[in-house]
This record gives C-alpha cells, structure tokens and sequence, in this order.
C-alpha cells in the first residue's frame, strides 16, 4: 500500500487555497512524485477537457521553482499534456507537500506545443524582485526543457 499525502496549494501570502490528497509513487531527497485524480467538475481546458477522475501524476521539487503535473485521461490512459506552475520550492512536511503558487504557469500539449498562462495575474501579484527573477528563470527552464521532450526526472 502506497503512503497517502496531502497537497496543500497557498497564495504567495500564505493562504490555503486548494488542499487534497494523492499517493507516493515516487520519494527522493529533493523530489516527490504523486499520483492525484483531478476532483472538480469537467472543465474545458486549452485543446482538452480536464475530467473528474483524469490522473496526475505531479512531481514536486525543494530546489526547483515549479511543479510539473503530467495529466492522463481518466477514460482511456492518453497523455493530454503537462501542467507547470511556476512556485516556490516546495516543503514536505508531516505528511504534506506545500507550495506557494506564484501563479505564471506553462501548459505543454501532448503535441509538444507551449502556452504561457497567468501572466497578467503574475504581474499584478505584490512579489519582490528576486522572486520575479527567479519565476522568470524557472519558467524559461522548463520551457527549454520541453522543448526537448524530457521533463525533469
């Protein structure tokens, strides 16, 4: 039996904004991998529809500024792509995962192609400099590396 752990999503002030619950598939010193259902209401998303019950599985890092969701339909198994919020490095505490979402995020398709979400809400968000800086760096890292289709591992 998998260990369970509970994600908890907060604002870049702290607030809890989405908490849920997945299993560990994966445990490393710096990198947690999960396996998650989606558990909202289906929802047209980009080219695809996010379903009740689709499968995540996320990874999250302490010395990464993302997370990286990759997203598999709940009917037939199908990549439909990666999710990618640009964050502060995660915590693992307790039986938890914490992240600060800063709210840029990456959506790449199955296909490969890429799109910058959030931006404007990224913008209006009160961050200091070096937080900016750094959620900048991060999202050109992931875009160079899903360029080459190999998320980070």
């Amino acid at each position: 039996m998998r260990e369970k752990i509970v994600v908890d999503k907060l604002s870049p002030q702290g607030e809890l904004k989405w908490s849920y619950a997945g299993e560990v598939i994966e445990r490393g010193e710096k990198r947690l991998v999960l396996e998650a259902f989606f558990d909202r209401d289906d929802v047209p998303f980009m080219e695809t529809t996010l379903k009740r019950g689709d499968r995540f599985l996320e990874t999250y890092y302490t010395d990464h500024w993302y997370n990286i969701f990759e997203i598999h339909d709940r009917d037939d198994g199908a990549l439909k792509g990666w999710y990618c919020n640009i964050t502060r490095p995660s915590k693992f505490v307790n039986g938890r995962v914490e992240y600060v979402d800063l709210f840029l995020d990456l959506w790449v398709s199955a296909d490969g192609s890429q799109t910058v979400l959030d931006e404007d809400e990224f913008l209006a968000v009160d961050l200091d400099e070096d937080t900016r800086r750094s959620a900048r760096e991060a999202l050109t890292e992931l875009q160079v590396m899903f360029k080459s289709k190999r998320p980070a591992g």
